[in-house]
This record gives C-alpha cells, sequence and structure tokens, in this order.
C-alpha cells in the first residue's frame, strides 16, 4: 500500500489507498464469466491497474467498448514498440491491424510478459469486438486502422521537428482522444462540439507528450534498439546523441532540455480543461479527468529533476489514489491543474533558457482556473501534508497497535 515513512509523511493518503484498494479487489471479482471478457476484462487488470480502475466509472455497454478498444490499441502499441521485428515484417502488420481485429483466428507472437499472453490470445479480444454494436466496431476500425498507418510512417521516420512530434503523438493518443468522443457520442451519453476534433486530439497529446517525457531512461535503454520520440529540434541543442543526456557529466544541458519538453507539454492544457468542462455525463467526465489530473501531476513532479536520467519519476501511490477518490466534478479539476501548475511555478529557474515561456504558459493555465470562480470549493494535492506533529504521533500508535495485533493473533 505505501512504505511506513511515506505513510507517516502523508497521512491523508491512508484512506484513499484503502478506498483504492478495495475498488482493485471489487474489480477482480467483477472479472465477467465468459472466456473472451473475461479474458479482457484481466488482462486489462494486467496491462493497466490504473486504467482498469478509471474505467469502472463507466456504464456496462459502454465500458466494454472502451475496454476493447484500450486493448486493440495496446496490442498495436505491442507490435510497434517491439524493436525485435524486422521492419519488413512489421510495417505489413501494423497497415492491417485493423483487419485482424475481425478475425478471432489471428495472433502474433511478440512483446514480453503480460503483453506476450495478449498478442497470443489475441482471438478473446476480436471474440469480444464482433459482440459488440456496430457503431462501437465502426469507431475502434477506424482510428485503428489510422493509427497503424501513422505508426507505420514513424518507423521509417525519425522525430526532427516539433510538427514531427505532434503528428507522432496525434497518431498514437491524438487519435485515442477521437475513438473515445466518437465511442461517448455512439452510446448517446454525450454530444460534440463544434472544435470536438481539435480539443480531442489535445486531450490525447497531453498524455501521450507526459508519458514520453516520464519514460526517457526505459525508451532510451530499449534493447535492442533505443526507441527515441523527443525531438531532434529540441534536444539537438542541448547535445549531440539524445542518449547523451543521461550521463551524469551533462546534467544541467539535461535538465534544460527536460523543461523545454515540458514546457512544449503544456500548450495542451487549456484544451483539455476546454474539453472537459463540455462533457455531461459523470463516469465519462471522471474517466477522462482522473488521467489528466495525473499528467499535470507527473509534469510538475518532472519539471526540473535530474533523476528523471537516472530512474523512474512518478507519482506516489498515495496521491495517485488521492486523485481517484477527490475528482468528482469540474471545480476538482480546475482545483487539481492550479495547484499542480503552482507546484511546477516554485521549480522554474530564472535562468532557465525557457523560463519566460514556461511561467507564462503556466500564468495563462492558472489564469483560466481562477476566473472559474470555483477554486475555494476544492482541496489541495500540494499542501496537504504534514499536517502537523501530532498527526504524526498519532499515525504512528494505531500502526503500533495494529502491529501489535497482528503480532498477538499470529
Amino acid at each position: 500500500m505505501g512504505s511506513l515513512g511515506t505513510l507517516l509523511r502523508y497521512p491523508d493518503d491512508i484512506y484513499p489507498l484503502l478506498k483504492m484498494k478495495r475498488a482493485i479487489e471489487k474489480a477482480e471479482k467483477q472479472i465477467p464469466t465468459e472466456p473472451h471478457w473475461g479474458f479482457c476484462y484481466s488482462m486489462l487488470h494486467k496491462v493497466s491497474r490504473s486504467f482498469s480502475l478509471v474505467i469502472q466509472q463507466l456504464r456496462p455497454e459502454l465500458r466494454n467498448a472502451v475496454c476493447v478498444f484500450y486493448l486493440v490499441l495496446r496490442a498495436l502499441d505491442t507490435v510497434e514498440d517491439d524493436t525485435s521485428i524486422p521492419t519488413d515484417e512489421k510495417l505489413p502488420i501494423l497497415i492491417a491491424f485493423h483487419r485482424h481485429i475481425y478475425d478471432t483466428d489471428w495472433h502474433y507472437s511478440c512483446g514480453t510478459k503480460e503483453y506476450k499472453v495478449l498478442m497470443d490470445q489475441f482471438h478473446h479480444v476480436s471474440a469480444a469486438f464482433l459482440e459488440l454494436d456496430k457503431g462501437y466496431q465502426e469507431a475502434i476500425e477506424e482510428i485503428t486502422k489510422r493509427m497503424g498507418a501513422g505508426m507505420a510512417k514513424f518507423i521509417c521516420q525519425e522525430v526532427e521537428t516539433v510538427d514531427d512530434y505532434d503528428e507522432y503523438c496525434h497518431y498514437v493518443a491524438g487519435l485515442v482522444g477521437l475513438g473515445l468522443s466518437k465511442l461517448f457520442l455512439a452510446s448517446g451519453s454525450e454530444v460534440l462540439t463544434p472544435d470536438w476534433v481539435h480539443i480531442s486530439n489535445s486531450m490525447g497529446l497531453f498524455l501521450q507528450k507526459t508519458n514520453i517525457i516520464r519514460d526517457y531512461l526505459e525508451d532510451i535503454n530499449e534493447i535492442p534498439k533505443s526507441r527515441m520520440f523527443w525531438p531532434r529540434k529540441i534536444w539537438g541543442k542541448y547535445a549531440d546523441k539524445l542518449e547523451d543526456l543521461k550521463y551524469e557529466e551533462n546534467s544541467a544541458k539535461a535538465v534544460s532540455c527536460l523543461n523545454e519538453m515540458v514546457t512544449n507539454a503544456l500548450t495542451h492544457i487549456e484544451d483539455c480543461l476546454k474539453y472537459m468542462a463540455a462533457l455531461r455525463d459523470p463516469s465519462i467526465f471522471r474517466f477522462c479527468a482522473i488521467p489528466q489530473i495525473m499528467a499535470i501531476g507527473t509534469l510538475a513532479l518532472c519539471y526540473n529533476n535530474v533523476q528523471l536520467f537516472r530512474g523512474v519519476v512518478k507519482l506516489r501511490r498515495g496521491l495517485t489514489a488521492k486523485v481517484i477518490d477527490r475528482t468528482k466534478t469540474i471545480a476538482d479539476v480546475y482545483g487539481a491543474f492550479y495547484d499542480f501548475s503552482c507546484m511546477l511555478k516554485t521549480k522554474v529557474d530564472k535562468n532557465d533558457p525557457n523560463a519566460c515561456t514556461t511561467l507564462n504558459r503556466l500564468e495563462a493555465v492558472q489564469k483560466v482556473c481562477r476566473d472559474t470562480g470555483v477554486l475555494h470549493k476544492r482541496k489541495s494535492y500540494v499542501n496537504d501534508e504534514g499536517k502537523s506533529y501530532n498527526v504524526y504521533i498519532v499515525m504512528l500508535v494505531i500502526l503500533l497497535a495494529i502491529i501489535f495485533a497482528y503480532l498477538r493473533a499470529n
């Protein structure tokens, strides 16, 4: 659930963590009995526990469609990510993947661990897909086709410019945003605003850019071949090779490069807030809002943080639990984005080459949040740690009592 030291430092995490643990156990007990649906939901828990929790917010019919959509794109992503597959073999699979989802006999062995299981037993996903309503099937097929073609394009092309970076992120994540909007529409739960294509794309780009930033070290150390998604137009200002940023002697330049990457991601926040504010269904709202809040929290943690080039940087589990527990209304979203943008703002070094641009973008986000007039209605995500020394004592006593009771019982 969390280390004792972390729980003592953040005692407010304990209740949300317990709630999240119960929610995970409940979700695992609700795995459908049909073999293909059972496979899909158990696989969803294995490949993304956080997403499997968020998806539980949705009504059953839409939840099934989103579950299949996620697994289809995860399988497509597994093919793209497997650097051991020869290019001449990978390209036709990516391009034809939208046809494979109709074929319950198709499978392709690649990936590792749970992703290999997904690919080896993809017939279960196809069987579930074929049970969806036609509107859902058409949306999933269209997005899969466009994404596969885009991935194939970037197998043969490096991410050179910022426009390339935006285009790549559109193919692998912006299209996910568009696809989800189509699924919401097909469910009858939402209507699309005139600018839905643009702001749906921004929802995906914000999440994808956060992941690309956070996963720098994992991607650059990929065997047998590095995966490089940071645009040369940005990293080329700071290093001769992208992998040079991970070396300690290049720490100062690496952090400047990282800060520019984060600053680039901030450009999508206003569109994201607009998209979420337009949602009508509370379950869809929570489904969309929770990952977005976790993304701005991750960026606040990554910004100006050299540890990103040394190991894993991610939100503590207790904070993730808080986000899931507290995110219920658009006021909660504005409050979270305001808090995390304030946290990020305190980390901006005025000597950073992009400090002015970063501050301007953060101030624009904060203005949007302030202008809603709802900031007083939320609990802070940033200033809730270590409420008082007495809290530590109380929690320590409780924990010691639990440990003592456990030892007596055994």
